[in-house]
């Protein structure tokens, strides 16, 4: 067998591997499409025979603690840049259709990306224009009003 027919072949064992896993856990083929999902495959190649995947509890746990510490870090970073760039605050509303449960989503988009900042439940609230007022000088004051444009 030739070196492209071994790669080829290994790459078919790979995608079926992957395939089995999307299809038991009812994951969205767009996954695949994430920024994370290749690193993750090449640091699967990189790893060494003999270590384990990590188990539910540390995905639960350790695992998952450092990726919010990550994103903590990230979320302090990004504040810190908006003296600089400012920020545009944004908003969409949807609805539950299964619960009947409105809500309010706030995003901050500046240079450095769009996050999200928070969601408000505004189900059993009258949306009239003082309410709306007072619910955006609410993410106003959050975020700090020097700092939209």
């Amino acid at each position: 067998m030739t070196l492209k027919g071994m790669v080829t072949g290994m790459r078919n064992v790979l995608g079926r591997h992957i395939g089995k896993l999307f299809y038991d856990k009812g994951i969205s083929f767009d996954a695949a499409n994430s920024p994370y999902f290749p690193p993750m495959v090449s640091a699967i190649q990189r790893a060494e025979l003999g270590i384990k995947p990590p188990m539910t509890y540390e995905l639960s746990g350790p695992i998952l603690d450092e990726e919010v510490d990550e994103v903590k870090k990230w979320t302090e970073e990004y504040k810190q840049s908006w003296s600089r760039t400012n920020i545009t605050l944004m908003s969409d509303g949807w609805l539950n259709k299964v619960s009947k449960n409105e809500f309010f989503n706030f995003l901050i988009y500046s240079p450095k990306g769009t996050a999200f900042l928070s969601s408000k439940d505004v189900s059993r609230i009258k949306k009239d224009a003082n309410f709306l007022v007072r619910l955006y000088d609410q993410i106003v004051e959050e975020v700090g009003d020097k700092h939209i444009v």
